[in-house]
């Protein structure tokens, strides 16, 4: 499992949950899934043809399909993530923030498991 690509993800999670304001726990939390979509990428490898301009959402989903809900969940908030990073803070709620957290935790928990259930798996297979 790439241990820099997990503690980048742990660091961004604890950055979010420190954070005062919903607007940067937002950017924290959204920071913290990307940072799981990287460890989704770097333990799948990048497509050989990439089939045009990707962002790490759509590799995701192509490299890691059964994460395409997720990466799916997380392209959505990219828009909001984009105008609160140019300023605009009063857009997002306390609870969009919690929530936002607490499903960047969670697709975490759901990659880290699976690569971990997948090592076990080759090494008694």
């Amino acid at each position: 499992m790439g241990e820099e690509e997990l503690r980048r993800v742990e660091s961004a999670l604890a950055t979010a949950e420190a954070a005062v304001t919903p607007s940067q726990r937002y950017l924290a939390a959204q920071l913290a899934a990307l940072r799981v979509a990287a460890l989704v990428i770097a333990t799948r490898g990048r497509p050989r043809r990439a089939g045009g301009r990707r962002n790490a959402w759509d590799l995701v989903a192509h490299l890691a399909p059964e994460h395409a809900e997720w990466a799916g969940y997380f392209a959505t908030t990219q828009l909001k993530q984009q105008a609160i990073a140019a300023g605009a803070t009063g857009l997002v709620s306390e609870r969009e923030a919690d929530d936002l957290l607490r499903d960047a935790g969670a697709f975490r928990d759901e990659v880290v498991g699976r690569l971990a259930r997948a090592a076990r798996s080759r090494r008694t297979g």
